[in-house]
């Protein structure tokens, strides 16, 4: 059908295309499926079943989010197939901060013009972000909107559902003093504080995504494309070893995430240089000129989540992570706060 007989087409909006990309990725959303998907990608909605999944007395947990300014950075290195594992990954690990295992994840991917070959790479790593959560893709939403965006530019957020045994949560309530603090290593900048390292890498320094960074042995894109890591698979032995509470360093680093995790009464101390930086932070810093503070306000330096966990567990819980193929470190304590001021003090 010509543009002349398809006003809709005309105006940038291609319905056919559109259909026939749900068709090309459904094969995707597919290999996800767990015990529990009812219906397939197409629908007007998607349907899970938690008593099929095995699931007894849960409580439903939910999360949103995208991976902000990120996206700009795979479009101007034209570089799609991480950032959907970044978007799967920002959702499916704060629903772990709860204690919940992720069930099933919605995405929304929305350009100024549908382009079949960067979209199908970019729900590709939705999928694979998906397998490695164990969570089912069940739906999501593509749309042409060439009103908003420019042609090229796109954003991807997402959706994701999952569930904790009632009881089995974790939460502020359980922490007490004298726990240990275990973090685990990220995988670099994971998808927090672009909006920073593009006006530092790209207006400041006045490199490009092609640029080889000696300080990190690969190009700026190799690097600040790397995908968040995603740690819903250990959420056995989080419960294993009677995790209290977890959180995931996000926007804000260290102090302020952790700090949610934290009850009234009690403070978080976590030690400076009891876990190693990734290059990529020092490189950072010394571009920006950036003070360590400030580096711990918008970064994780290097730390993807923070566990709260008994004392006597911590040792322990180190070493399976460790066998897991995580890099875990005791970074800190828990101890009483009596002013209930700060909640989280990082020191030397």
């Amino acid at each position: 059908m010509s543009n002349k007989s398809n006003p809709y087409k005309k105006a940038g909006v291609d319905v056919g295309a559109g259909e026939r990309f749900v068709e090309a990725i459904r094969p995707l959303a597919e290999a996800t499926r767990i015990r529990g998907c009812v219906d397939s990608v197409g629908g007007f909605g998607a349907a899970f079943d938690p008593k099929a999944a095995g699931l007894r007395d849960p409580i439903l947990v939910s999360g949103t989010d995208s991976v902000g300014t990120k996206v700009l950075l795979a479009i101007r290195a034209g570089v799609h197939d991480t950032i959907g594992m970044d978007c799967v990954a920002m959702n499916v690990n704060d629903v772990l901060a709860v204690g919940a295992r992720p069930l099933f994840f919605l995405d929304y991917l929305a350009s100024g013009k549908l382009e079949p070959e960067r979209d199908k790479a970019i729900l590709t790593g939705v999928t694979k972000g998906c397998l490695q959560a164990g969570c089912a893709l069940i739906g999501g939403e593509t749309a042409e909107m060439p009103g908003v965006y420019k042609i090229g530019d796109y954003d991807l957020a997402g959706f994701v559902v999952g569930a904790v045994e009632r009881g089995r949560e974790f939460s502020p309530k359980r922490v007490k003093p004298g726990m240990t603090l275990v973090g685990l290593g990220s995988s670099g900048l994971h998808s927090n504080g672009f909006s920073l390292v593009r006006k530092l890498v790209f207006e400041e320094a006045g490199l490009e995504t092609d640029s080889h960074v000696k300080e990190l042995g690969c190009t700026v894109a190799e690097e600040l494309l790397k995908p968040t890591r995603i740690f819903s698979k250990l959420l056995p032995l989080f419960n294993k070893h009677k995790v209290a509470s977890l959180a995931h360093i996000t926007g804000g680093g260290i102090a302020s995430n952790l700090a949610r995790v934290i009850p009234p009464g009690l403070k978080a101390v976590v030690k400076r240089n009891t876990w190693p930086r990734q290059p990529v932070f020092a490189w950072l810093q010394e571009l920006g000129k950036l003070s360590t503070e400030e580096m711990e306000r918008v970064f994780n330096c290097g730390l993807g989540l923070i566990a709260c966990v008994p004392a006597k567990r911590a040792d322990a819980l180190v070493a399976d992570l460790s066998s897991a193929g995580e890099f875990a470190y005791q970074v800190g304590e828990v101890v009483s706060n009596g002013d209930e001021g700060l909640r989280v003090e990082v020191v030397d």
